[in-house]
């Protein structure tokens, strides 16, 4: 047997198992989960965009949601030297797996210290640590309005000033939500959207949608403004004469 055929068999096995890991979870509290399937490649690629164009340069890079760590497995190797990764998970038995992924993927190795896993929420994440790239997989409309505003909130002050933060959301949930659910959950999930859109109508500089997704979804680039540099200082009238 081949190197390929066991790296891909192995490839494989390992999609299956977090397959049934997401079902599991989703069963625990789909709420909070998000999802009954784990992010596929194309979405995963599309999040971290904002990481590969500007390859080579030392990042600091935030992912929130990181569930079982698809998209951590494609952030990974786009690490330069010099980059760090902080993964932010609340689900304590993702975090575990996270923990797993971070000690033996082979391109960490020698450069374990470069990711970071924190099994927390990102609203509790040091303060004080700012970044390039913030990467999000949490579910918001699964959350309540105020909870999706503190959270975006949350993004900005930890990014960077020109940082970027890219999101997605699930097509087709807000009718699937107005149809099925009740209507309070279809008022909840309207008011999501409203903070939402609040927050696209000022920082957005990209959207787009990835169709070869379970389901398909559509991704938001938001972009912390830089300051304004501060004009000239003028003379005061009279002055030198």
């Amino acid at each position: 047997m081949d190197n390929w055929t066991t790296s891909h068999d192995r490839v494989l096995a390992q999609r299956h198992a977090e397959g049934w890991m997401f079902l599991i979870e989703a069963a625990r509290d789909i709420r909070t989960t998000g999802a009954i399937a784990p992010s596929s490649r194309a979405l995963a690629r599309a999040l971290t965009d904002p990481v590969r164009a500007q390859a080579g340069r030392p990042l600091n890079i935030l992912e929130a949601g990181a569930g079982t760590g698809a998209v951590t497995r494609v952030l990974i190797p786009q690490l330069s030297p010099g980059s760090r990764l902080d993964v932010a998970e609340a689900n304590p038995r993702f975090a575990t797996r996270l923990h797993h992924l971070a000690q033996t993927h082979p391109h960490l190795a020698g450069h374990g210290q470069q990711v970071h896993i924190h099994s927390r929420r990102v609203e509790d994440l040091d303060a004080d640590r700012r970044y390039d790239v913030i990467v999000s997989g949490l579910p918001f409309a699964n959350f309540a309005p105020d909870q999706v505003e503190a959270i975006m909130g949350r993004y900005l002050e930890l990014l960077h000033p020109g940082g970027t933060l890219t999101y997605f959301a699930y097509l087709g949930t807000r009718r699937a939500h107005a149809l099925l659910g009740p209507r309070t959950q279809a008022r909840r999930h309207q008011a999501v959207d409203e903070v939402l859109a609040g927050y696209q109508r000022r920082y957005a500089t990209g959207c787009w949608t990835v169709w070869a997704n379970l389901p398909p979804a559509r991704i938001w680039q938001l972009t912390r403004p830089v300051p304004a540099a501060p004009g000239p200082a003028y003379a005061s009238a009279g002055a030198g004469r």
